[in-house]
């Protein structure tokens, strides 16, 4: 009797052991399984992350760069916002030796809200520009809807490709004019006791 009960307790403590063991290899196959699909999620992530961005920078980068030395000057200048619009504008100058026909400049406006960014063609006027002659270009945008702009290419619908150009500084936006402003000041009466000053240590003034 006594080698039996011995022998069930042995069993006891190998089928614990056993269950023991079992538990802990699940627990580690659990850990792994986990660890793997972790893994692959993030690989997936940074890989379409990165598949985006070179899908955009393939967007925003033109196919064909305009090739030859600068045909044109284009003076970027200040956005100046009117009411609930801001004006985009700029001059065009032409400092080739030949006629520049039908341009457009390229913008790129950014939305305040997020999104991708929209891109719009703004004629150059006149349509002719002779050598050294100068054209504008203007836009009126929402204030609210879009957050900046940026100019990014100059085409010419006549010749049906891209012109080479160079960028300088416009014209600044005019500075803000500050209203004066009158502030009147009731005296005191003279039986205030303090002599005709309105500021005295017994009634001191602050001032704006």
């Amino acid at each position: 009797m006594k080698g039996t009960l011995l022998e069930t307790s042995d069993n006891g403590r190998a089928d614990e052991s056993s269950s023991t063991s079992r538990t802990i290899i699940a627990a580690l196959c659990a850990l792994l399984v986990a660890g793997l699909v972790i893994g692959g999620y993030l690989y997936l992530r940074k890989r379409h992350a990165r598949q985006t961005l070179l899908a955009i920078q393939a967007e925003q980068t033109p196919a064909e760069l305009p090739k030859g030395p600068p045909k044109a000057q284009i003076l970027v200048d200040d956005a100046i916002r009117e009411g609930d619009q801001t004006v985009v504008a700029g001059t065009i100058k032409n400092i080739s030796n030949e006629s520049l026909l039908q341009l457009s400049v390229e913008l790129e406006l950014i939305r305040r809200k997020g999104g991708a960014p929209e891109k719009t063609l703004v004629a150059v006027k006149p349509a002719e520009l002779a050598p050294q002659a100068d054209g504008h270009y203007s836009l009126l945008i929402r204030s609210d809807d879009y957050a900046s702009v940026k100019l990014v290419a100059l085409r010419s619908s006549f010749s049906a490709s891209s012109v080479a150009y160079s960028t300088a500084p416009g014209k600044k936006r005019p500075s803000e004019k500050v209203e004066p402003k009158t502030i009147i000041v009731k005296r005191p009466s003279s039986s205030s006791g303090n002599n005709g000053f309105l500021n005295t240590p017994d009634n001191p003034s602050r001032v704006p």
